[in-house]
């Protein structure tokens, strides 16, 4: 199957529907082919079951997502360039904000975000969206996910 990638909706943040009663901001931006924006899809209805709504405002945002894949041309410096615009935000306006790489690039440039660069604090590869609840947790006790 041919992973078709529909350059206009690259960068897109997701919005869904906010709940009331949710408290905390989800920032999350996808990048790639179709499946990294329903996958994006996915992991927002999770966190909102954990008490998130979505937001388009990165700077109010608790949590900051990137999805990508490692398909796209130019993929790394791309999200390379996002996680620096996030990673300013976090220092200069928003020091609780917490950021995070998501898709098939986070599983294969793990190490290297989290440990070698220090650039986000969570990494979850594909396979891992179910665990999300308890990754949070994670770092919301401070460590690193």
């Amino acid at each position: 199957m041919e992973k078709i990638i529909e350059e206009e909706k690259q960068g897109t943040t997701i919005q869904l529907e906010n709940n009331g009663k949710n408290s905390r901001k989800l920032y999350i931006e996808s990048y790639g082919c179709q499946m990294n924006f329903s996958d994006s899809e996915i992991v927002a209805s999770i966190l909102a079951k954990e008490g998130f709504n979505t937001t388009n405002i990165l700077e109010e945002a608790d949590l900051v997502l990137v999805n990508t894949c490692s398909i796209r041309d130019k993929a790394e410096q791309t999200v390379r360039k996002r996680l620096e615009k996030y990673n300013r935000v976090k220092e200069r306006q928003n020091p609780n904000m917490k950021v995070g790489v998501l898709g098939c690039m986070a599983e294969r440039l793990k190490s290297k975000f989290l440990e070698e660069e220090k650039i986000v604090d969570m990494v979850v590869g594909p396979d891992a969206y179910k665990d999300l609840p308890n990754l949070v947790a994670e770092i919301d006790e401070g460590r690193d996910a």
